[in-house]
């Protein structure tokens, strides 16, 4: 599931060097030329294949909100600006350069000239504003990626290379809009974006670093490369996301040479791969967290109510208890052996200025007794069998929604039916395939939840604001579990328009804590980012960070769009490590006359929800 833990960077750094290049403009990013694409016999080219456990939930940017959609439409289309996979901090994408007025409400981008769409017209400032206006204009449009264009006022192309962003008030993430830029001569066709997933005509047309070319559900998608990216074309002749429904069978495959690269391993899986010969086992701190969810009764905007969630889980009391009774350190030893570190606040720990933990005054340690004590506080006294009711005689029996692909889940539900047994409470834990239906319909009363988190966290704290809940039942809504806090919206909107730096990780940090006494959300862990390649198939890949960091659910493209083939590698000269220098220059953002470069991204990629 997600990740971060301190001590131990196994990096599969790949051999590709990333090297600031003064000599190239600010703002670009070449490759150097050098390498060549090696055949291989049987199949007529390259193979990279990815293994994933998650489905596609929509091949629609407008629409997608998990890990697996959101990182294929990071590899398809260019965003305004990228992250550097050094140190994530805001390099050009689809944007060479970037300025505000002095009031900060109208932002300026400069679209570069030498980007153009797989079908080879030309990309323009008009298709990034056919992109905003239409996610400004159209609810369905706006279901993923909403909260960066709710406060725009007016989107504007003055020219084909000028993008112009009026905004209502300031924004802090403007240097950071995490969304896939669409070409608007092909979107502009679509009828009902709600209906819309994209998924019946290959090629898809794009401008990013890979084209998709075909997909079947829960099957397999694939991808080319994109011969006319400005940033150089990928090294592998294609890149295959093949679905495992079972991890085991996915290391299997990983060992018999059947696919490339595996992500998301068990401590067991892990500890096995590394001593396999040809196989690299990479285990960093990763960029998600673990959570227990709580459904704190599902709604609308327009205040109806739906879902069948347990009312008991509305008493705050409750809440609490059910923190006291989760054993962390238990969960970081046992159920990832060490490779993760327990969870506190919201944002993991690798996000150093955003990352919060509780003073002891506050935090919530592992303390069944005083559980107890608090739900005999509140009323919820034991009956006879030793279980916990409510005034109105219903006893606290709880179902949790548990991904039957994530062994961590069937793990931690197995203790949590053993620690909350002992204070009178039950569980029923429901594996299911994917979660995300009787999720979205409020159909459930807790759930295993995590997020990948991105350098700057605005994205991962929009989710829970009251803003992205469903207009109406019938609707679909940006929010992660219907939690709609006035405490925390208010909070919310002070970090959006916070441009200096300290203040707004204050801000932030405040909004974790907020989160954390409500007791709607329990951080139970940081997983590592644990995961495996072969050597014999891929050479070189980039980590990022570049140091020790992950390779699945990048901030960005460049895993998949740097990593060398063995066999081209091998036929280059005596295998240098990299066939490419990568330069990165900045470009210079004005804000109010301070420096102040924005990391940012969504989420993660997030695996969202799964």
């Amino acid at each position: 599931m997600v990740t971060k833990v301190p001590p131990r960077p196994a990096s599969a750094r790949g051999a590709l060097r990333l090297a600031l290049a003064a000599g190239l403009a600010a703002g670009s990013l070449a490759a150097v030329p050098g390498t060549a694409q090696a055949e291989d016999e049987k199949s007529g080219g390259t193979t990279l294949t990815v293994a994933v456990s998650q489905s596609i939930d929509s091949l629609s940017p407008f629409l997608a909100q998990k890990l697996t959609s959101t990182s294929i439409h990071r590899l398809a289309y260019e965003y305004l600006t990228n992250y550097d996979p050094k140190d994530a901090r805001t390099v050009p994408g689809l944007a060479t350069a970037w300025s505000a007025s002095a009031d900060k409400l109208t932002w300026t981008y400069t679209i570069r000239k030498d980007s153009t769409w797989s079908d080879g017209k030309p990309v323009t400032a008009e298709d990034a504003a056919w992109t905003f206006d239409k996610m400004m204009t159209d609810p369905n449009a706006a279901t993923a990626n909403g909260s960066f264009t709710a406060n725009f006022a007016q989107v504007t192309a003055t020219d084909p290379q000028t993008l112009v962003i009026r905004l209502k008030k300031p924004q802090a993430t403007m240097t950071a809009l995490d969304v896939p830029i669409v070409p608007k001569h092909v979107w502009e066709k679509v009828g009902d974006f709600s209906k819309f997933n994209n998924d019946k005509q290959f090629p898809i047309v794009g401008n990013g670093p890979f084209v998709i070319t075909d997909f079947k559900v829960d099957q397999y998608i694939k991808l080319k490369p994109n011969k006319k990216f400005w940033r150089g074309a990928p090294k592998f002749d294609e890149l295959v996301f093949k679905y495992y429904k079972d991890g085991d069978a996915a290391v299997a495959a990983l060992q018999k040479g059947e696919v490339s690269f595996v992500p998301n391993l068990t401590p067991a899986q892990a500890a096995a791969l590394k001593t396999q010969k040809d196989i690299k086992v990479n285990d960093a701190p990763g960029r998600r967290f673990y959570a227990l969810a709580t459904n704190p009764g599902a709604k609308a905007r327009d205040g109806k109510t739906f879902g069948n969630g347990h009312p008991a889980l509305l008493d705050p009391a409750v809440r609490k208890a059910l923190f006291l009774a989760v054993d962390r350190a238990t969960i970081v030893d046992t159920v990832f052996q060490g490779h993760a570190v327990e969870g506190q606040g919201y944002i993991p720990p690798r996000f150093g200025s955003y990352f919060w933990e509780p003073p002891a005054t506050q935090k919530r340690g592992y303390d069944p007794a005083a559980a107890e004590k608090v739900l005999d506080a509140a009323g919820y006294r034991k009956n006879a069998d030793g279980k916990r009711v409510g005034k109105d005689g219903r006893p606290l029996d709880f179902r949790i929604l548990c991904h039957a692909t994530d062994p961590n889940d069937k793990a931690v539900g197995k203790y949590l039916q053993e620690w909350w047994g002992k204070i009178g409470i039950g569980l029923k834990v429901e594996c299911l395939d994917s979660v995300s239906d009787p999720w979205v319909k409020g159909d459930y009363d807790l759930a295993f939840d995590g997020w990948s988190v991105n350098p700057d966290p605005d994205y991962v704290l929009s989710i829970h604001t009251c803003g992205t809940l469903p207009a109406t039942p019938k609707d679909s809504g940006a929010t992660d579990n219907f939690i709609c806090d006035k405490e925390f919206d208010g909070l919310y909107a002070q970090q959006a328009v916070e441009y200096d730096a300290a203040k707004r990780a204050d801000l932030v940090k405040r909004m974790q804590s907020r989160l954390y006494d409500t007791g709607y959300m329990n951080v139970m862990a940081y997983p590592n980012a644990l995961e495996a390649y072969r050597t014999d198939q891929i050479r070189s890949i980039t980590t990022m960070p570049e140091a020790a960091g992950n390779l699945w659910g990048q901030d960005g493209y460049w895993s998949w769009w740097s990593a060398v083939p063995t066999a081209q590698a091998e036929d280059d000269q005596g295998g240098s490590s990299t066939g490419v220098i990568v330069g990165i220059g900045a470009a210079v953002v004005v804000v109010l006359g301070v420096g102040l470069f924005l990391g940012l991204r969504r989420r993660s990629t997030a695996d969202d929800r799964e």
